[in-house]
């Protein structure tokens, strides 16, 4: 695994706010406050899930890859083109595959898996694993037998996540 084979934080739509930045802005209870140019967010507030705490400076946050880019490589990834790699490190269309919160949980969390690691605040960790398994099901990757069995095991007890109501093709 190399983090450089996964170009990450670019700026997709060129207005400047690479994906960190629009993240930021997209989870921020409040307005944001930009830089100057209006590509930086400088304040906002933001509930961080793995803690329960709410953080006014960005530079407290990290966005979280949901599947943590080294287990992507280690589930499949490492076969990507370059294109499929920086799509699944920049993912703004999945609301599930980045997360802000605090840079010493992301930290602590690394490229573990949730048999090794699962967010701190017990109430976020049911959530945690239907979005684990959503974004592994979404980038069609592989679950080895001790994840599987750690999230089978954190599942239980969790009530089901709501599904989008399907349509009735004719």
């Amino acid at each position: 695994y190399d983090r450089d084979l996964y170009r990450h934080w670019v700026d997709a739509d060129g207005d400047c706010q690479d994906t960190r930045q629009e993240v930021l802005i997209a989870e921020s209870l409040e307005p944001v406050e930009m830089d100057e140019r209006g590509c930086r967010v400088v304040s906002g507030s933001w509930f961080d899930a793995f803690t329960g705490q709410t953080f006014t400076d960005p530079s407290s946050l990290d966005i979280d890859h949901m599947i943590p880019l080294a287990e992507a490589h280690r589930s499949g990834a490492a076969a990507w083109n370059a294109e499929q790699r920086e799509a699944f490190a920049n993912d703004l269309f999945n609301d599930d595959a980045l997360i802000a919160v605090s840079a010493s949980v992301n930290r602590s969390k690394s490229d573990r898996d949730p048999a090794e690691w699962l967010p701190p605040d017990p109430g976020y960790r049911c959530e945690y694993l239907q979005k684990w398994i959503l974004v592994k099901a979404a980038w069609s990757l592989s679950m080895g037998p001790e994840e599987t069995l750690a999230v089978r095991i954190g599942l239980l007890g969790c009530t089901p996540r709501p599904q989008p109501p399907t349509t009735q093709q004719p």
